[in-house]
């Protein structure tokens, strides 16, 4: 599981270097996760550009990790692909997640929607 992260002014930006989050995945995805976020900023933006494939794992590890920053900080993403868009669509997540256009627009104050 291939997580980067860089800390800006406003947000601890953590990329996923991966093209899919699935059930092969989905436990490190997690625990990666709560490493980068534990003690970091307030903020944290989860850019999945290069995320191309979901599955229920994959959403359930990403809900897990949201959960897992606890209260107080805000867990956003940035830059889902139409086929990841169509996951949280469906499951009715794009109500629950912050979800932006791109890491830019999020960085810049903008609330752009993904949808």
């Amino acid at each position: 599981m291939e997580l980067t992260h860089k800390d800006t002014a406003i947000a601890r930006v953590i990329t996923v270097n991966e093209n899919r989050i699935d059930a092969a995945i989905a436990i490190s995805f997690k625990d990666r996760m709560r490493e980068l976020t534990e003690g970091g900023p307030d903020r944290i933006l989860v850019d999945l550009a290069q995320v191309d494939f979901i599955d229920s794992s994959g959403l359930g590890a990403i809900v897990a990790a949201m959960k897992q920053v606890g209260p107080g900080k805000s867990f956003e993403l940035a830059s889902l692909s139409s086929t990841v868009q169509k996951v949280f669509k469906l499951t009715r997540m794009d109500t629950v997640f912050s979800i932006h256009t791109n890491v830019d627009t999020a960085l810049g104050g903008g609330l752009a929607d993904a949808s």
